[in-house]
């Protein structure tokens, strides 16, 4: 799945646009590295999601094509740091 579409479906970002937006200025990180809102996103991976001074960090625990507002808390763990 790509990453764009993947922080929408988790609703860690509200809209794909603003994902794609986040991606293209280098706001979003997976495994450490600026991210493509293209990068194919796997279980296991690191996503950093810079908004304003704060950063979230999450890892991936699953890929679903479609989650409600009660699945999508569970496609992720946010991380420390």
């Amino acid at each position: 799945m790509r990453l764009d579409k993947y922080l929408k479906i988790s609703r860690l970002i509200k809209r794909r646009t603003v994902a794609n937006e986040a991606c293209d200025a280098g706001r979003v990180l997976v495994n450490g590295a600026a991210a493509r809102a293209s990068y194919p996103v796997k279980v296991g991976d690191i996503l950093e999601i810079h908004i304003g001074e704060r950063v979230l960090k999450a890892e991936i625990l699953s890929i679903n094509e479609y989650a409600n507002k009660d699945q999508a808390a569970g496609l992720y763990r946010f991380l420390e740091g």
